[in-house]
């Protein structure tokens, strides 16, 4: 006979991972009540409290994509088509999106007011533009619905392997509004999506669907539910939503911590998971490096912080004392675009190839909650070579002096998180020994900020996934509505009397 689970006393023993063992705190014991669901992520211990209003949020947002995904097959695709132009319309029409504007500047007076970055959270006319062609894009993109991707015949018979939908995606993302016109991308192939937004922008969130997103749903005659927003700004109405087992994929985004989070309780349910947390990356300045190609591609790397920005850089032995020097200069020069000062962290080991005064240093530096006056440099241990740095208006990043390119490309295998990574080296043998050696989804020979679905592929990405928990099975480290999808096989008999 199964029992309810409507109460926790303080100290309730709780089992994880088949031979661990939990307590529960004082005050989730306090908060929780009858209705409430507790989930225990078996990875960790972590015990997640999900009250049973955002748990009722998350299972009507599902409830109207699953709804939506089961009409879906009478959907076409010039319906979609159709869909894609008005979404992207009313964006552009400037009376339409006045209220998305002013939903989003109040979103990051708030955010600004509670000391979060804003660096991300910002609708402004550049994210907009690029929101309108990633939209423009999905629109006169081919369906893939339908497709026939192989045909395997047989003496009176034929099999058909068919491109189709895949299912609900689930998406949960970090404040960053264009992601959410991004991931409509979806719809291209058949599928439907049910977002969670951060808290930071869920006001923009919530415009972007009262003023476009389901207008524009309705004007093409596809359910409202196709697109489906879980309004809530509570971290639980994610967990309960990427714990339900009817999505077909789960898609987060975010900070490391919390997305890693994320993914096992998805994988609890058996939900299929797409990550894409950790960032930062990694360029190596070999033997043959071009001493104006790398200062070009450190610059470069720096323009702003978002996941592909270069994190950290590692220079090998025998150019240290010729590239250290033209790093330091590109990273100021990189800070004085922005009109701040860069923030360096140095290898415990590599301390003697940076001049002193850059650790004597005391400067301004731009943090999420204002300017805080610190050391230029600071030594860090190499366990933290991977680190990501989240900055605002200073640049900041790692520099590592290597033996040589076997120790380089060993510290970024055994402690980044399996990014992006580029090698500055005129050498095409040791371009060609990196690209096999490095675990990397993407590698460069320049500047880092390429790996980007649009800027690289023409197309809105739903998120750049890294190899910190292994390689992807059977697809790229950038994931698009278009490569959402599952075959099936479809048999065609032309003999009657066909038999085993």
């Amino acid at each position: 006979m199964t029992e309810r689970l409507d109460r926790l006393t303080p100290g309730m023993p709780i089992v994880y991972g088949g031979d661990k063992v939990t307590h529960v705190s004082e005050e989730l014991a306090a908060a929780f009540a009858p209705g409430d669901r507790l989930i225990v992520v078996q990875e960790t211990g972590a015990l997640l409290h999900v009250p049973r209003a955002e748990a009722e949020i998350a299972r009507r947002a599902v409830d109207r994509a699953v709804e939506a995904f089961a009409a879906m097959g009478g959907v076409t695709d010039e319906q979609i088509t159709e869909f894609y132009e008005h979404f992207a319309s009313a964006l552009a029409d400037d009376e339409r999106f006045a209220p998305i504007a002013a939903a989003n500047r109040a979103d990051v007076e708030r955010a600004r007011g509670r000391g979060r970055s804003v660096t991300r959270l910002v609708l402004d006319d550049r994210m907009r533009a690029d929101m309108i062609a990633g939209l423009r894009s999905w629109r006169d993109a081919p369906s893939g619905r339908g497709a026939i991707v192989d045909v395997v015949e047989h003496v009176g018979w034929r099999v058909e392997q068919v491109r189709d939908g895949l299912g609900v995606v689930g998406f949960v993302f970090e404040g960053r509004p264009n992601v959410f016109a991004d991931a409509t991308g979806v719809l291209r192939s058949g599928n439907t999506v049910v977002f969670r937004i951060g808290s930071d922008a869920l006001g923009t969130a919530e415009a972007i669907v009262e003023h476009a997103l389901a207008p524009s749903l309705r004007a093409a005659g596809i359910p409202e539910g196709a697109a489906s927003l879980v309004a809530s700004p509570s971290h639980a109405a994610g967990w309960a939503m990427f714990a339900d087992p009817r999505l077909a994929l789960a898609v987060a985004r975010g900070s490391g911590r919390a997305t890693a989070q994320l993914g096992a309780v998805a994988r609890q349910a058996g939900n299929a998971v797409s990550l894409h947390g950790t960032g930062g990356g990694w360029i190596v300045a070999g033997p043959g490096a071009d001493p104006e190609v790398f200062a070009l591609a450190v610059y470069h790397s720096l323009d702003r912080k978002v996941c592909n920005t270069l994190n950290t850089c590692v220079v090998v032995a025998e150019r240290a004392d010729e590239l250290v020097e033209v790093f330091l200069d590109a990273l100021v020069r990189a800070g004085a675009r922005r009109e701040s000062n860069p923030k360096l962290h140095v290898l415990d080991e590599s301390v003697p190839y940076v001049p002193h005064e850059w650790f004597g240093r005391r400067v301004s530096i731009s943090r999420a909650d204002g300017a805080h006056v610190e050391p230029q440099a600071e030594p860090i241990e190499r366990a933290r070579l991977g680190e990501e740095w989240e900055w605002e208006e200073s640049p900041e990043v790692t520099l590592a002096v290597a033996a040589d390119l076997d120790e380089a490309v060993a510290w970024f295998n055994a402690y980044s998180p399996k990014f992006v990574a580029s090698l500055v080296d005129d050498d095409p043998e040791r371009q060609r020994r990196f690209f096999e050696r490095i675990d990397s989804p993407f590698v460069g020979n320049g500047f880092t900020r390429w790996v980007d679905g649009q800027y690289a592929l023409d197309k809105p990405e739903l998120g750049l996934s890294n190899w910190e928990h292994g390689r992807l099975f059977g697809r790229s480290g950038i994931l698009s509505g278009d490569s959402v999808f599952t075959v099936r096989l479809r048999a065609i008999q032309v003999d009657p009397d066909l038999g085993r």
